[in-house]
C-alpha cells in the first residue's frame, strides 16, 4: 500500500487522538477522573494490592468484604496471558485514561466500518458517532471501566466475522481472534454475552443467505475456522473464565438452595434483582431526545437553572439551601430507581437508521433491525415480562446478569452501523436518486413526526415519576416540577428536531450535487460531533477531574478508622453503621468489613444478610436509640449471634468518635459443645437466626461423614498465630477430640485444611463458616488457599497464548503470500 492510499487511515488515527484528548484536556495536566465505581473497586481490592506489594505474589482471596470472597472477582494478574501486553500498548499503559478509552471506542468502530466496506473517510464520521454515544461517557464517569474496554472491542469482533464470511476469510478470522481475545481480557462477561447474541443472530441470517446461494460448504468451512479461532481466544483468557465459572454456582448468580421464594428464583439471579434496572417503554425515546425523561437523578439541574427553575424558586422561598434541593427532588422522572443519564445515541443517527431501513437491502438490514428490536424489548425487563421470563428461564446464562437495560448496547452498535451502511449505499450510488429522495422524505416524516406529536401533545408523556405520583406530593411542588420538566423536554425535543433538519438539508444538498463529497463528510461529522459533545458534557466534564494525588487515595481515614487501625490483632471484622453497609467499600479500604460492594458476592452470605444480619443491625440501632445506658447497649450485643460469630470486634457509630467494641464476639475460632444437625438450607438459615453460636454448631446433614461424638473440654484452647489473606495458621491444645468453628467464610473449592501438615476434610457450619474435627493433643492447624482451577487455567492460558501467536504469524504469512487479496481489501 503506497502512502497516498494510507492517508485516510493515518488521518483517522490522528483525528481520533485529537478529538479524544480535546474532550479530556485535563488528562494532559496530570489530573484523574474521580469515578465512584473505581473508588469502590480500590476499596475492595486494597488488601489484595497490599499483599501483592508486600510479597510480590497474587492472593486469590480477600477478607476485606462480606467476610471473605475470591479475589479473582475483584483483581488478579494472569502472567501467562499474552493479550494483556497487547492491551497495555493500545491503552498507552493507562497513563491517559479516560481519553484512551474514547480513542479505543472510536478506533474499534472505525475498524468495523472498514470491514463492512464503508469508505474510509465516511468511516471516520461513523466511528466518532459511535464513540461519542452518551451512554459510554456516563459509564466512564461512573467508573464501569471493564465495560468500556469490552465495548471498545465489540465492533471489530463482529465485523471480523462478517468479513470472514463475505470477503477475506483469513483476514477476518485474524481480526476476530485478536479483538475477541482483547474483549474477553476485559473480563466483562455480560458485554461478551451480548456480543454473542449479535453474532448468533448474524450467523442465522448468514446461514440462510448461504443456503439460498448454495454456498453451504464455504459457510461451514468459515464457521469452523471462526470457531477454532474463538476457542484459541478463549483459551488465552481461560484462567479467570474457569475460576469465575466454578464460583458462579456459589455466588448470587447461582441457584439458591432456599425455597422461600420459588416464583422469584431462577437458576441464577432472582428475577426482581436481575430486572431492577428496567428501561421504560416510553423512556426508550430518549435514544432520540436526551431529556425526554430527564438526565441525572437528583436536583442539580434545578440548581443550575437557578431562578429560571420554578422548583428552585419554590425551595428558595421556603428557605432551603441548594444541597437540600439537590437531594430532595430529581431532574429524572422515569421508571428506574435512579440513573446517571439517558442512553442518547443521537438524533441524527436515529434518523439515518430509519433511512437505512429504506436504503439497505438484504440480510444486513434485517439482522441489524432484529438485534435492535430485540435489545429494546429485553431492556424493558419487568415492563415486558413475557419476553423477560422467557429469557430468564430458558436462555443459557441470561439469568446470570443484572441491569437488563445494559442490553441497549446492542442497539448502540446496530443503529450507527445501519445508518452508515445507508450512507455507504448513497456514496457508492448503489441506490437511485429517486429512491434516496423518497427514503429521505419518509425517514424525516417518521422521526420528525414523532417529535412533532410529542411537542404538540406533551400530555402523552408523564412528568411525574411513579414514586412521586404514589406519594401524593404537594400540588404546588408537583406543578413546579411539571413546569420545569416540560421545559427541559421541549428544549431537547426542539434541539433534536433542529439537528435532524440540518442533517436532512446537508444530505439533500449532497444528493443534488450542490456540495462536494468531502464537504458533506466534514459537515455531517461536525454536526454529529457537536450534537453528542454538548449532551455528553452534561454528564462528564472538567468538574469530574481531581488531582492525581486525591485519586490515588480514594478514602480518608476517619477518627474511628484511625483508632481501629491501631489494633494489632491481625484478623477481626468491622461493622460500619454510618454508611450503606452492603453497598459501600470505604470500610473495606481500611478494615475487614462485614459489608462491602460487589455484584457477585457469595449467595449464602447474601442470604445471611437478608434473613439475619439486617435484622440484627436493626435491633442494634433500636437499642442505640432507645437504651437509657451504655450497659443496656452492650447487653444488646450479646444477642447478636450472627455478628458475634462473624468476629465483629468494632462497630462504627460515628466516624469522628471512638467505635464501640463488641466484647461478645467469639474471636477467630472456638470449640463448641454440640452439633445441631439440619435437613436442608431452609432449616439451616432459620436455625442460625436464633441460636447460641458459642455452644452450638449448625451443620447440614450432608456432612454426616465428618460427624463424631465429643464432649467439650472447657480447658481446651485454639488460637490464630498467623494471618495472610490466603493463609491462616492456628495452634490448638485439648485433652480430647473437639469440634472447632472458624470465623472464616466456607469455600472448599479454593481452601484446604491441614493438621500438622496433613490435609484433612472440613465442613460448613452456621450457614457460612468453617468447622472441623480437632484431635486431642497439641496441633498446628492451617488453611491454605489452593485454587486448583486457577493453576490449571494458567497452564491452558500459556498454551493458548502460544497457539494464538502461531495463528497470528501464520495468518500474516498467508496474507503476505497472497498480496493481491490484501491489496483488494
Amino acid at each position: 500500500m503506497n502512502l497516498k492510499k494510507a492517508i485516510p487511515y493515518i488521518t483517522a488515527v490522528i483525528l481520533f487522538l485529537v478529538i479524544s484528548f480535546s474532550y479530556f484536556p485535563d488528562v494532559l495536566q496530570g489530573k484523574k477522573l474521580n469515578q465512584h465505581d473505581k473508588k469502590t473497586w480500590k476499596g475492595s481490592a486494597k488488601e489484595i494490592f497490599d499483599y501483592r506489594e508486600r510479597t510480590g505474589e497474587n492472593s486469590l482471596w480477600t477478607n476485606s468484604m462480606f467476610g471473605g470472597m475470591p479475589a479473582y472477582l475483584i483483581t488478579t494478574k494472569s502472567n501467562k496471558n499474552i493479550t494483556s501486553y497487547i492491551y497495555k500498548v493500545l491503552d498507552l499503559n493507562g497513563e491517559y485514561r479516560p481519553a484512551t478509552y474514547i480513542f479505543l471506542m472510536i478506533l474499534g468502530f472505525y475498524f468495523a466500518l472498514l470491514l463492512f466496506g464503508v469508505n474510509p473517510w465516511l468511516s471516520i464520521v461513523g466511528a466518532v458517532a459511535y464513540g461519542f454515544s452518551t451512554y459510554f461517557f456516563i459509564i466512564i464517569e461512573a467508573g464501569h471501566l471493564t465495560k468500556v474496554i469490552a465495548l471498545s472491542f465489540m465492533p471489530p469482533v463482529i465485523a471480523g466475522i462478517y468479513h470472514s464470511f463475505n470477503k477475506n476469510r483469513i483476514l477476518g478470522i485474524l481480526i476476530t481472534s485478536v479483538f475477541l481475545s482483547l474483549q474477553i481480557l476485559a473480563n466483562h462477561l455480560q458485554i461478551t454475552y451480548y456480543s454473542l447474541i449479535i453474532i448468533l443472530i448474524f450467523i442465522i441470517f448468514q446461514f440462510v443467505k448461504s443456503l439460498k446461494d448454495k454456498q453451504l460448504k464455504s459457510f461451514f468451512i468459515t464457521a469452523s475456522l471462526l470457531l477454532l479461532s474463538a476457542v484459541i481466544a478463549v483459551s488465552v483468557n481461560i484462567t479467570r473464565i474457569m475460576a469465575t465459572y466454578e464460583y458462579t454456582e456459589d455466588s448470587i448468580r447461582g441457584k439458591s438452595e432456599l425455597t422461600f421464594d420459588k416464583t422469584n428464583q431462577t437458576s441464577g439471579l432472582d428475577k426482581d434483582y436481575a430486572l431492577s434496572w428496567s428501561y421504560g417503554k416510553t423512556e426508550t425515546l430518549n435514544l432520540l431526545i436526551p431529556n425526554l425523561m430527564g438526565g441525572v437523578s437528583g436536583g442539580e439541574a434545578f440548581t443550575e437553572m437557578k431562578q429560571e427553575s420554578n422548583t428552585y424558586s419554590l425551595f428558595k422561598q421556603a428557605g432551603y439551601p441548594d444541597s437540600d434541593i439537590q437531594s430532595g427532588v430529581s431532574a429524572y422522572w422515569g421508571p428506574q430507581s435512579f440513573t446517571s443519564g439517558p442512553v442518547y445515541i443521537g438524533a441524527i443517527l436515529i434518523f439515518l437508521f430509519v433511512l437505512g431501513l429504506f436504503l439497505v437491502k438484504g440480510q444486513l438490514k434485517w439482522w441489524l433491525l432484529t438485534v435492535t428490536v430485540l435489545s429494546v424489548f429485553l431492556a424493558w425487563g419487568k415492563n415486558f415480562m413475557f419476553l423477560s421470563n422467557l429469557f430468564l428461564d430458558y436462555f443459557p446464562f441470561y439469568n446470570k446478569f443484572r441491569t437488563v437495560s445494559m442490553i441497549l448496547i446492542i442497539a448502540e452498535f446496530a443503529i450507527p452501523l445501519l445508518a452508515f451502511l445507508a450512507l455507504k449505499n448513497i456514496i457508492d450510488k448503489s441506490v437511485t436518486k429517486q429512491e434516496i429522495l423518497k427514503a429521505l422524505k419518509w425517514s424525516f416524516g417518521i422521526i420528525g413526526g414523532i417529535i412533532a406529536v410529542l411537542l404538540i401533545n406533551p400530555g402523552i408523556l408523564s412528568f411525574l415519576s411513579e414514586q412521586e405520583t404514589a406519594s401524593n406530593i404537594q400540588k404546588e411542588l408537583s406543578d413546579a416540577l411539571i413546569t420545569d420538566r416540560k421545559a427541559m423536554f421541549r428544549a431537547d425535543a426542539f434541539r433534536s428536531l433542529g439537528f435532524i433538519v440540518v442533517a436532512v438539508i446537508i444530505l439533500w444538498l449532497f444528493i443534488q450535487q450542490k456540495i462536494k463529497r468531502s464537504y458533506f463528510f466534514i459537515a455531517l461529522g461536525l454536526l454529529v460531533l457537536v450534537d453528542l459533545w454538548a449532551v455528553n458534557k452534561r454528564y462528564l466534564n472538567g468538574d469530574d477531574f481531581v488531582s492525581a494525588r486525591i485519586e490515588k487515595e480514594p478514602f480518608t481515614a476517619s477518627n474511628a478508622d484511625k483508632f481501629i487501625l491501631k489494633d494489632k490483632d491481625p484478623n477481626f471484622r468491622v461493622l460500619n453503621l454510618t454508611v450503606n453497609t452492603f453497598n459501600d467499600a470505604s470500610t473495606s479500604y481500611f478494615h475487614k468489613s462485614i459489608g462491602g460492594y460487589h455484584g457477585a458476592k457469595m449467595r449464602r452470605y447474601q442470604e445471611l444478610i437478608t434473613y439475619g444480619i439486617s435484622q440484627e443491625m436493626t435491633r442494634l440501632i433500636d437499642a442505640l436509640n432507645n437504651s437509657s445506658s451504655e450497659q443496656e447497649v452492650h447487653a444488646s450485643l450479646m444477642g447478636l449471634s450472627i455478628l458475634n460469630m462473624l468476629n465483629t470486634k468494632y462497630i462504627i457509630l460515628n466516624p469522628q468518635m471512638i467505635p464501640m467494641m463488641n466484647k461478645f464476639r467469639l474471636g477467630n475460632s472456638w470449640f463448641v459443645n454440640e452439633i445441631k444437625i439440619v435437613e436442608n438450607a431452609d432449616e439451616e438459615i432459620k436455625s442460625v437466626t436464633r441460636f447460641n453460636p458459642e455452644r452450638t454448631a449448625v451443620i447440614d446433614k450432608r456432612y454426616n461423614n465428618q460427624f463424631f461424638k465429643f464432649v467439650k473440654d472447657t480447658s481446651a484452647v485454639i488460637q490464630l498465630t498467623k494471618y495472610e489473606p490466603n493463609y491462616l495458621s492456628y495452634i490448638s491444645k485439648a485433652s480430647s477430640d473437639q469440634l472447632a468453628v472458624f470465623s472464616e467464610i466456607f469455600y472448599d473449592k479454593d481452601w484446604s485444611a491441614y493438621i500438622d501438615g496433613k490435609q484433612v476434610p472440613h465442613m460448613r457450619a452456621n450457614y457460612v463458616l468453617r468447622a472441623m474435627k480437632i484431635p486431642a493433643g497439641e496441633h498446628t492447624i492451617e488453611f491454605k488457599n489452593e485454587s486448583n482451577v486457577w493453576a490449571k487455567g494458567e497452564k491452558i492460558s500459556f498454551i493458548g497464548s502460544i497457539l494464538f501467536m502461531l495463528m497470528i504469524v501464520g495468518g500474516i504469512f498467508y496474507l503476505i503470500k497472497h498480496p493481491k487479496k490484501v491489496e483488494q481489501e
